[in-house]
């Protein structure tokens, strides 16, 4: 006895399980491709199981019910996320994982993984359960209680033999791609001279928004921006290096109003999959903008390798509707200005010096941080994301896009 693709998917559905994001294990093949065809719930192939569990993170933010799927060895990817953003915040979600290596009977590379993943949860302090197909329905009902009791998330650690292999075919078609005259239209000087300090060009940046929801990355994008005013639409991220950029594409992916993120080079080139996958999903509220310094500023200033490679032209190949780069303030306040205004995905890229403002770390608990913040989308009570959002996110085919 297994349970089918179509089933595992209406079991999720039916515990209210509406944002699914991961990396494809065979284990689950049949879920997959169920999913990827559904007509109602959102899912994404992401590039890294920890850009998952960031994608999952922004969608609870949004009013979703996250549930990330991933390989046992993608948990070891995702350990750093687990840690310093699920559990240091306490982001609900549901986590399937696949046990491959199972008891000691799979591929050599699966066997050390396979014999430690119990006790890699139980370190994490992950409340877990090992379903069988009898089991399954009865396993998601706690897991989906448990997490919304304990906020934090939950796994469910599913051996081979569950669900069922080999039965369902994916009839998902490609995106569709951007035509070439609009992809990365935007600026591409062959040199750019920073002249600003980044703190100036967050001064910038800032100037044009109004009440759009602004993840930041972790560091001193959070405590310069921090030290210009606070407002309670602004993330700060506290470790989970990496990452906001996934969790601003998760907001934008179940929330209609824009979303902007403030990134930085060293962050951006630890998640550089993010840029296809905004790219490919293209969500049009969606303005990422990278504060480029060229050192990894929080450790000492040592070189990032953004000095060698142009990261808006790395965004222009992804597919980003926009790109522009940078350098002076009024330029930067133009290129948020005109992303908040438009439909995206938008990339900017602002150049700045390595000059560091001397500004207080953030005062706020993690849990302040993410409930201030989810109370000013509207809480727990947000209506679901709109039948547009949903088509994005499911990366079958990007909604077409208006005139700007």
């Amino acid at each position: 006895m297994t349970v089918s693709g179509t089933t595992f998917v209406d079991v999720l559905e039916r515990e209210r399980f509406d944002f699914f994001a991961g990396v494809p294990c065979s284990l689950i093949e049949d879920a997959i491709a169920t999913l990827e065809t559904h007509p109602r719930l959102a899912y994404v192939a992401t590039p890294r199981e920890d850009a998952a569990v960031g994608l999952a993170a922004g969608a609870w933010l949004g009013g979703a019910k996250p549930c990330v799927l991933m390989q046992n060895s993608g948990l070891g990817t995702s350990m750093n996320a687990l840690a310093s953003l699920s559990l240091m915040y306490g982001f609900p979600a549901l986590l399937i994982v696949t046990w491959r290596g199972y008891q000691g009977k799979d591929a050599p590379e699966h066997i050390l993984t396979g014999a430690i993943s119990p006790r890699l949860l139980e370190l994490l302090g992950i409340p877990h359960r090992v379903p069988t197909a009898a089991s399954f329905a009865d396993d998601v009902a706690w897991a989906a209680a448990e997490m919304d009791r304990r906020m934090q998330p939950v796994a469910m650690l599913v051996p081979p033999g569950v669900v069922q292999t080999g039965a369902v075919h994916s009839t998902r078609t490609a995106p569709r791609a951007t035509p070439a005259a609009t992809r990365g239209a935007g600026s591409d000087p062959r040199e750019l001279r920073p002249s600003l300090s980044r703190l100036a060009a967050l001064g910038a940046a800032r100037k044009p928004l109004g009440r759009e929801p602004t993840v930041h990355a972790n560091g001193y994008i959070c405590r310069e921006s921090f030290s210009l005013g606070d407002r309670p639409q602004n993330f700060y991220m506290i470790g989970s290096m990496g990452l906001a950029s996934a969790i601003g594409l998760g907001l934008a992916l179940t929330r209609a109003e824009t979303m902007v993120v403030f990134d930085g080079d060293g962050n951006l080139l630890m998640n550089l999959g993010v840029l296809p996958l905004a790219a490919a999903l293209a969500p049009r509220n969606f303005v990422h903008v990278v504060f480029d310094n060229e050192v990894y500023g929080s450790t000492g200033n040592q070189r990032s390798i953004s000095s060698e490679v142009r990261l808006d032209r790395l965004a222009r190949a992804a597919g980003y509707r926009t790109v522009t780069a940078v350098t002076d303030a009024d330029d930067i306040a133009d290129a948020v200005r005109d992303g908040v205004a438009s439909h995206g995905p938008h990339f900017v890229l602002a150049k700045v010096t390595t000059e560091e403002a001397t500004v207080p770390r953030i005062p706020y608990t993690p849990n302040e941080l993410r409930d201030r913040f989810r109370l000013e989308l509207g809480g727990p009570d947000m209506a679901p994301q709109t039948p547009q959002r949903s088509e994005a996110a499911r990366g079958t085919r990007p909604a077409p896009r208006q005139p700007s």
